[in-house]
């Protein structure tokens, strides 16, 4: 037996891996456990929770692997700073005391982390090669082309490739500042929102907009070359020497500051966002178009950042020459981790790699599962109120019930996924027909704003009847866009045609309106039996009572918390909110029956986000 473990840390999104002669045995993110949003730090508790699902101890371990090469990034900020000096002197202070105490010191943080019990070496890999292995490797594809897009690793902003049997060989890479993450990164910061947690939303307001700046920066911010390649002019940019994303030759181009986090959201923020979001996509086709001159495949994987837009996806596979694609489900640094275990297990020990006609990621559901006595166990211990069911079927026929009736459930079944998309292990449910739920979703049970699309699962026999998708398509991951399909839309008004900006929110457009985008998109996720059985389950039943197949499915969580974990998270977020069921395993809480739930309720959010 070889125990390959996977780290990811110290920038964004820590998170462990493990393979098992060369099987995915476990993933994690270490906010899960820490309830740290996005937490950066060494991922103990992720890599702990690794070695409990193999019953593994850190002596077991053969080798352990890093997902970037921390001295090449170091010389990569020091080179930025020395360029830039004396402007980043602030950032250059801010910056060092990490690197100093921690990120250069790598070796022997793993080593704590793993109790001194861990005797083999390290290897760490680079960050676009971490990328480009946790594309490729799970992937259902015997060859195919790899495409890598993010922020930046070491030196590189993206990689393209090809990877064959079981290996893969980078064969060009962009190097920084020139990036194409950290473009969209600095219009996430200009329009008001996080960097790093707030690109999902810019990507979200873009089809409120319209595209009228996307010449303009086209024409000023980066010289785009034919081959996707780009300089950008970095005068309008200050990421490599201050603390903010955007310089003042930004707001003068624009002709206005950054919008203020929390501030109303105006039409030129709604502008802008669509503009750099036509940008992102122009980039990511032309970047694939030249990728698969080079390479000739058919097939595509994508990891990195950018690969999260999932709407810049949708259009690689409908518009460039790939006929298949496949995204990488934790395509960020999380990702890494498992990216680096591959990479030794099959790159570097030269072993075989099993082509699954499906893919290896088993559904990403790689994350830890309660059984139900734990979760009886902790509901008696809080005297709430559940209901038990020892079968299946009855469960699922209860819960298509209430959802049937407009409720929303909290589900919790089964392993947590890894990556940031809810896939049916830790999901907020609902109806998609309601014309009031998007809007109910978003202020009353998840706190956020009320601009936010919500996406579909729906059974994948049935998506091609629901999306302008084919018939055998996939998209279990939830990182494709597709249109809906246009026999489901419902006629506006002339009138209403006209509305612009978050007046487009009140536009019924289909019949499953909760999911349907003011552009008619929708980010489609694909439920079958071999994947997601219960969930499968479920979705059939609700279609049995409702005549459709498609329900909302959202992360369960609350506005800047992390995704559930454990029942004790599942139970302290319903409570919370106005959910109004709780399904963990086979148990079933109704938030009517709980006993002083209402105490429980976070009413101060609802002053940030009140209903219309």
């Amino acid at each position: 037996m070889t125990a390959i473990l996977g780290i990811s840390a110290f920038y964004h999104d820590s998170a462990a891996a493990l393979v098992v002669d060369g099987q995915i045995v476990a993933a994690a993110q270490e906010e899960r456990f820490t309830r740290k949003k996005h937490d950066h730090r060494f991922p103990q508790e992720a890599i702990d929770y690794c070695l409990r699902e193999a019953e593994l101890t850190p002596a077991d371990l053969d080798l352990v692997g890093f997902y970037d090469k921390p001295f090449l990034k170091f010389e990569r900020l020091l080179e930025t700073y020395l360029a830039y000096a004396p402007q980043g002197i602030r950032s250059f202070f801010r910056a060092m005391p990490l690197w100093l105490r921690q990120k250069l010191h790598l070796p022997r943080e793993m080593s704590r982390g793993l109790g001194g019990a861990y005797k083999n070496r390290f290897v760490f890999t680079e960050h676009h090669e971490s990328h480009a292995a946790s594309a490729f490797f799970p992937s259902p594809f015997e060859e195919a082309a790899i495409l890598t897009l993010d922020g930046v690793g070491e030196w590189a902003t993206a990689s393209f490739g090809r990877g064959t049997g079981n290996r893969i060989e980078l064969a060009a890479e962009l190097p920084f500042p020139h990036s194409l993450g950290l473009l969209y990164s600095a219009f996430t910061y200009f329009t008001g929102f996080r960097v790093n947690s707030g690109e999902y939303k810019l990507m979200g307001l873009a089809p409120y907009g319209r595209p009228i700046y996307a010449e303009m920066m086209l024409e000023k911010l980066l010289d785009l070359k034919q081959d996707g390649s780009f300089r950008l002019d970095m005068s309008y940019f200050n990421y490599c020497q201050g603390l903010t994303m955007t310089s003042a030759k930004m707001n003068r181009l624009f002709g206005r500051k950054p919008r203020q986090p929390e501030s109303p959201l105006t039409q030129d923020d709604m502008d802008i966002a669509a503009s750099i979001q036509q940008v992102t996509e122009t980039v990511m086709l032309r970047i694939a178009e030249h990728v698969h001159r080079q390479t000739g495949s058919e097939n595509l994987c994508l990891a990195g950042g950018v690969a999260l837009n999932c709407v810049g996806n949708g259009r690689i596979l409908r518009e460039s020459p790939f006929r298949n694609i496949w995204i990488q489900p934790a395509a960020g640094d999380a990702g890494g981790a498992l990216g680096t275990a591959l990479f030794i297990w099959h790159q570097l020990l030269g072993n075989d790699r099993s082509v699954q006609a499906n893919d290896s990621q088993q559904g990403s559901f790689l994350g830890p599962q309660y059984d139900e006595t734990a979760a009886r166990q902790f509901f008696d211990s809080q005297g709430a109120t559940y209901h038990y069911f020892s079968e299946e079927d009855e469960l699922c026929e209860k819960v298509s019930s209430l959802l049937a009736e407009e409720k929303v459930v909290g589900w919790m079944q089964g392993r947590m996924e890894f990556g940031p998309r809810a896939l049916g292990g830790r999901s907020i449910l609902g109806d998609p027909r309601s014309r009031t739920m998007q809007s109910v979703m978003n202020r009353k049970i998840k706190f956020r704003e009320s601009f936010r699309p919500f996406a579909p699962s729906v059974l994948r026999e049935k998506a091609s009847e629901y999306f302008e998708m084919e018939a055998d398509q996939e998209s279990p991951y939830m990182l494709l866009v597709a249109q809906v399909q246009s026999a489901r839309h419902t006629p506006i008004s002339d009138e209403q045609a006209t509305e612009e900006g978050l007046e487009k929110l009140k536009i019924c457009r289909s019949e499953i309106p909760a999911i349907t985008h003011v552009d008619y998109s929708a980010r489609v996720q694909t439920v079958d039996p071999q994947r997601h059985g219960r969930y499968y389950k479920l979705l059939k039943k609700f279609e049995a009572k409702s005549g459709c197949p498609v329900l909302i499915n959202t992360s369960f969580n609350v506005r800047g918390e992390p995704v559930v974990c454990s029942p004790e998270d599942a139970y302290r977020c319903f409570l919370a909110t106005h959910m109004d069921a709780l399904v963990v395993e086979n148990c079933l809480l109704l938030k009517d029956e709980q006993p002083d739930a209402s105490q429980h309720i976070r009413e101060e959010y609802l002053a940030d986000f009140p209903l219309d």
